[in-house]
């Protein structure tokens, strides 16, 4: 029996090219893969924000930065191979920044799946050596200018190039090659290259935080060192470089795409919920941050949910507060082999518009949203009933007491049922490290507040969806909030620029 034998029939592994940065370069299939994905485990250099594409899938961080490793490759390699081996065999994405097969030592990954006998696939990614000379209007080849180039390593661990062997090339690019600069600009001229050739460095290449700071070979390491560039940044050498003033198509582009342009905000609601706030912010040039602080779990007593659900005589009103359990409702009705036609009898009270959207795309109409969106205001406007019927409100359980505050003081009879569970998220530590540098952070609910505030501290600056949520946040202990006007995803991106505009405090 050979050992391919013994391998799960679902067992595969995807090497997927992230791209250098840009979640835009991704390519299709690379997204097909992490749809398809039970477990991704993805480097530093692959964009975060397309996890947003395997929302199902756990997400295993196993980066490196710099010389700085977190897991040597060996142990990627192990990790891969088990993880795809294990429950009855699993579909691993390894995602990959840029392309797998360029200096992304893909091909020992390849080799690791062929030794254990494991299907495998490689999905090409755009490569940095391209990609980022392009967006700073770069181009590596040109008619008049260059017929050939050359990509190498910066890394100088294993030893310098034959730099004397591309005299005939006419671009070189560099990649990871910061903080060997000196030496490698030394070596190239010692090699015959001219020291007035021009030379660029590209840091975050494709991304907001593109910079880009030009010289000559002579001069480019102390010019990238008074401007403070660090990894990840590809630098390119030759008359191509020229080309940079004229052909800076995404530096212009990018200050006129939106109020946000260049700046990071963190979205923090669950990976599932965060694409329209994420889209919205990005319509406005910010560099997006997905950071889900909570998660859903079941609820806690389902046998008893399902019992008050089966029967909702003497309830006057459902009242939803979120969208989560609009989506929870439905999932419950479904499991007890009903539907919206269970209903029918009982009104629905939407907490406001986004819940009542909610309810529409289902097919249901919501008989109440109050004027002003939040749970007090529900409260306080909702229709007393004649019969006096029970106000059923379907939450979680960390709900606030807002709305049972609200209607106790009307006398209203007020009963609350768990319909699913809010629980803290775990995020890795690379999307914390990312999490700190943003600039503004958004908050969709106080839970994301309580969970922020306990996980990474107070000090950021914070757009809180409604009067409720900033109120979490202030307990929590934040001080530079911004209300977003009224609590709609329009109305928190408009809520993050207006951060950003007053500073908030600083």
């Amino acid at each position: 029996m050979t050992a391919a034998s013994l391998v799960p029939s679902r067992a595969f592994v995807s090497l997927v090219g992230a791209g250098p940065g840009d979640a835009g370069l991704l390519t299709l299939r690379g997204r097909e893969a992490l749809e398809q994905a039970d477990v991704v485990l993805f480097d530093y250099l692959a964009n975060p924000d397309l996890l947003r594409f395997a929302p199902q899938a756990e997400t295993v961080y196993v980066g490196k930065k710099g010389f700085s490793a977190y897991i040597r490759q060996g142990q990627i390699n192990d990790l891969m191979v088990r993880r795809a081996l294990e429950d009855g065999g699993r579909h691993v994405v390894r995602l990959k920044g840029g392309d797998v097969f360029v200096f992304g030592r893909g091909g020992e990954e390849a080799e690791a799946c062929v030794q254990a006998g494991i299907p495998f696939e490689v999905v090409p990614g755009v490569s940095s050596a391209l990609a980022v000379p392009a967006y700073a209007g770069i181009p590596v080849t040109h008619r008049d200018l260059a017929q050939s180039f050359a990509v190498l390593t910066g890394n100088t661990r294993g030893g310098s190039a034959h730099y004397g062997r591309l005299s005939g090339v006419d671009t070189l690019v560099l990649l990871m090659g910061v903080r060997n600069l000196d030496q490698i600009a030394a070596e190239l001229i010692g090699a015959g290259r001219a020291p007035d050739t021009p030379a660029a460095t590209i840091q975050w290449g494709t991304t907001p935080q593109q910079r880009v700071v030009t010289g000559t070979l002579a001069t480019i390491a102390s010019e990238v060192r008074a401007a403070g560039l660090e990894a990840p940044a590809v630098t390119v050498v030759g008359e191509v470089v020229r080309l940079h003033g004229p052909l800076r198509w995404f530096e212009e582009a990018h200050g006129a795409r939106g109020p946000l342009a260049g700046q990071t905000v963190a979205v923090t609601r669950t990976r599932v919920g965060a694409s329209d706030l994420s889209e919205r912010l990005r319509a406005r040039g910010a560099s997006v941050l997905e950071v889900p602080l909570i998660r859903f779990a079941p609820a806690s007593q389902p046998e008893a949910l399902h019992a008050r659900l089966r029967d909702l005589s003497g309830v006057a009103w459902l009242l939803l507060t979120s969208n989560q359990a609009v989506a929870a409702l439905l999932e419950h009705l479904d499991a007890l082999g009903l539907d919206t036609r269970h209903l029918a009898g009982t009104r629905l009270a939407a907490v406001g518009p986004s819940t009542a959207r909610s309810l529409a795309e289902r097919g249901l109409r919501a008989d109440f949203v109050p004027s002003v969106s939040g749970a007090r205001h529900l409260g306080a406007q909702i229709p007393a009933t004649p019969d006096g019927g029970t106000l059923l409100h379907l939450t979680s359980q960390l709900a606030e007491d807002h709305l049972e505050r609200a209607l106790t003081a009307r006398g209203l009879p007020y009963e609350r049922a768990e319909l699913y569970r809010t629980e803290p998220a775990q995020p890795d530590d690379l999307s914390m490290d990312r999490l700190r540098g943003a600039a503004v952070v958004t908050l969709a609910s106080g839970s994301a507040a309580r969970h922020l505030a306990a996980l990474a501290g107070t000090d950021f600056r914070v757009a809180a969806m409604g009067e409720q949520t900033a109120d979490a946040a202030r307990e929590a202990g934040f001080t530079r909030v911004t209300v977003a006007r009224v609590p709609t995803l329009d109305a928190l991106a408009d809520a993050a620029e207006d951060a950003l505009r007053a500073g908030v405090g600083g």
